[in-house]
């Protein structure tokens, strides 16, 4: 999953960004209205956690922006104002949910990946295949009964392959689904990561490389 967060409160947006790295997503951080605008017009998001209150070009503009682009990025907004005419105006401009500061971490990321399972398509919280059994919500990875102790970049790779549902994901797009704004599109990154989930995952082989394309889940 890949997540926008943008809050001029610097400490808090390098914060939730790092919680949610350790939780697989892939995250890009901005600390104003324009950074999400350009971001957002250059990357697919699943999920935008925006803050209502930035100076400048406010979250709510935002918002705004992405609901008549009929973006399918869902949106959270984050807002210090917990009144019930704040929410309903939030949720007025075309937000998904809404969440008043301070709130507890863990309720964060389950809202997000509340808001990711239904994205287009729609996400199932728990992915099958052949006794592989990933759980988003719970964070685990299992195969035929064997914990699997996966990196947070071996399991978004994972994700967006059973995500994929058999069909051929390129390099580039799991770099784009699984990785940062800050990765060099040049590196052997995705190669790597591929390898050592391989390995993890054991035998029989659940993902395919399809030559010159990508990668799939299914047999060679």
């Amino acid at each position: 999953m890949r997540v926008l967060v943008a809050d001029d409160e610097r400490l808090m947006a390098d914060t939730i960004a790092a919680g949610l790295r350790r939780q697989a997503m892939a995250v890009d951080v901005c600390y104003d209205g324009d950074g999400a605008l350009e971001r957002l017009g250059v990357h697919r998001y699943d999920v935008a956690v925006l803050d209502r209150d930035m100076p400048g070009r406010t979250g709510d503009e935002v918002c705004r922006w992405m609901t008549g682009a009929s973006l399918d990025t869902r949106v959270l907004l984050l807002t210090a104002a917990g009144g019930i005419r704040d929410r309903v105006e939030g949720l007025g401009l075309g937000a998904d949910d809404y969440l008043t500061k301070p709130f507890a971490f863990a309720e964060l990321v389950a809202r997000i990946q509340a808001l990711g399972r239904r994205s287009a398509p729609a996400v199932a919280p728990v992915l099958e295949y052949r006794g592989l059994v990933l759980d988003v919500g719970r964070h685990t990875a299992v195969r035929d009964g064997r914990v699997l102790g996966l990196t947070p970049k071996e399991f978004a790779v994972l994700h967006v392959l059973l995500r994929a549902g058999g069909r051929v994901v390129s390099a580039e797009e799991l770099l784009e689904r699984a990785w940062d704004e800050h990765t060099d599109p040049f590196s052997h990154v995705v190669k790597v990561t591929v390898m050592t989930l391989r390995r993890k995952l054991g035998d029989p082989p659940v993902i395919a490389t399809v030559p010159r394309a990508g990668y799939r889940i299914g047999p060679a």
